[in-house]
């Protein structure tokens, strides 16, 4: 355990804040649509940045900084890891896009991403309360700014207004939990709040007042019923770049943040907001699947889909302490089964707007279920990565999303709870529901006739290269998990040893 190096801690982000005001200065004298300069500089430093956050994760070192105010653990390089990673696709995905809708004036798209990955960072490896909530709040500033800079599409400005407005209310939820705690146990650092709890010497009333607070707050990031009411207005009023920016990488920050917060700080509560938790996934799977399948827009359904996915996350994470106590090989196997859903939804989310975006042109989003009409016709291998996105998150195999599933519900099981059996049997219920929306978006690509005004589909060398990736690592990841699920289970075990 190295607990003098703060610098090196902070490094990765430390290079993320410099280079996103050096690529703002550079951006001045950009003169290009497409920014080649900010662009190509902000995947170098993109690049950068992963290559150190896999080499920390790499040494299985747990390194504290700055008076334990941040951590960095295997758990937290492999999700900032793969933040960075889901954010370098996202701008390389969303340029021409952006730049087709006026949204690139200014290199703002670019820097905007690296200051919210920055956040995202921060709620990832932030082991007190304080950096917890900057690290959240420099997340959805930028988020803000980024739905909104559409500055002329009054659904864009609508949307971000919603954002902003629930965004605050939410955030008020989450301080004033985070208070809560802090005054009943006197510190805001995770650990000692965990050594205070574990001691039985704070009052139970207070902590679990601020606890149903946090919760609140936690499940509004993650847009968990009932806190999911921003979710379809956003994707669908936000330019569809901007929809996958805040689709992909902001989920592994929501799940890092769930696991410094409540596992690791208020494990002794287990018992109660593993309830909470429980209440919330019920009503996210039902709610984002029913709800999904009255969507005619494909923004929306995905937004409902999220819902519904987040639910089986939220299942994953309430299945690890038992009758009050932690066991660590059942904690592995439902926080391990968690964040390997997350990572892979995140990936799935990445490929499947990917190809929304290949398909907008100018003055048309193809942003509807119809607009997809005869893809296979016109791009066998686009509607082939889009039908293996649909089939992996609808839970078929041997697509990665079916793995997912599966893991999540063994470990539910295996607890031997009749609740947890109860709730498996739910899930895989409202799964098959589920799977009626995503196959309905293979029909509509394989089996419905071309629009006869659609012309051909081009996209730059680059777009192709990474979205055949994509869709082909969703395919080679449900086929052999092991690697990622063998990260995933290490990486826990890491974080709770700690």
């Amino acid at each position: 355990m190295i607990d003098e190096y703060s610098w090196v801690a902070v490094f990765p982000e430390l290079v993320l804040l410099v280079m996103a005001c050096a690529i703002t200065l550079v951006d001045l004298g950009e003169k290009r649509l497409l920014r080649g300069s900010t662009y190509w500089l902000s995947m170098l430093t993109l690049a950068v940045v992963a290559a150190m956050n896999f080499y920390y994760a790499s040494t299985g070192n747990t390194i504290y900084g700055f008076g334990n105010m941040m951590v960095v653990d295997s758990m937290a390089s492999w999700l900032k890891g793969f933040a960075t990673v889901a954010v370098m696709v996202t701008l390389t995905y969303a340029r021409p896009y952006s730049a087709s809708r006026d949204m690139m004036r200014g290199g703002e798209l670019f820097t905007l991403s690296l200051l919210a990955l920055l956040g995202i960072d921060f709620m990832i490896s932030g082991n007190n309360l304080l950096l917890l909530y900057l690290g959240l709040e420099l997340l959805t500033l930028s988020s803000y700014a980024l739905v909104a800079l559409r500055r002329d599409d009054e659904r864009a400005t609508e949307a971000a207004m919603k954002y902003f407005v629930l965004g605050a209310m939410a955030s008020g939820f989450l301080l004033y939990g985070m208070s809560m705690i802090y005054g009943a146990t006197g510190s805001l650092d995770i650990g000692e709040i965990f050594k205070a709890i574990n001691s039985g010497l704070v009052g139970t009333q207070v902590l679990v007042f601020g606890l149903v607070f946090v919760v609140a707050g936690l499940a509004f990031k993650l847009g968990a019923v009932p806190f999911h009411m921003w979710i379809p207005d956003v994707y669908h009023g936000a330019p569809t770049a901007i929809t996958l920016v805040i689709a992909s990488a902001p989920k592994l920050a929501a799940f890092g943040m769930i696991m410094r917060l409540l596992v690791e700080g208020l494990l002794p509560l287990a018992t109660d907001w593993q309830q909470m938790l429980g209440v919330l996934a019920i009503g996210s799977l039902f709610i984002g699947n029913l709800a999904a399948i009255a969507q005619r827009n494909l923004k929306r359904m995905l937004a409902y889909s999220t819902i519904s996915h987040v639910g089986f996350i939220l299942l994953g994470l309430m299945s690890g302490v038992q009758g009050g106590e932690i066991d660590a090989t059942s904690a592995q196997a439902a926080y391990g089964s968690a964040m390997f859903y997350v990572i892979t939804y995140v990936l799935t989310t990445l490929a499947t707007f990917g190809i929304i975006l290949l398909l907008a042109r100018d003055g048309f989003e193809a942003d509807e279920i119809a607009d997809l009409a005869g893809l296979n016709q016109r791009s066998p291998l686009y509607a082939g990565v889009m039908a293996i996105c649909m089939f992996s998150m609808a839970g078929i195999p041997p697509l990665v999303g079916f793995y997912a599933k599966f893991a999540v519900l063994q470990a539910l099981v295996s607890t031997g709870s009749g609740l947890h059996v109860a709730l498996a049997v739910f899930a895989v219920m409202m799964s098959l529901v589920g799977a009626f929306y995503y196959l309905r978006v293979v029909k509509v690509m394989y089996f419905d006739a071309p629009d006869a005004q659609t012309g051909a589909i081009t996209a730059r060398w680059d777009i192709k290269a990474v979205l055949a990736a994509n869709g082909g690592l969703v395919l080679l990841l449900g086929i052999l998990p092991g690697g990622l699920m063998a990260i995933c289970t290490e990486a826990i075990l890491n974080a709770l040893r700690g």
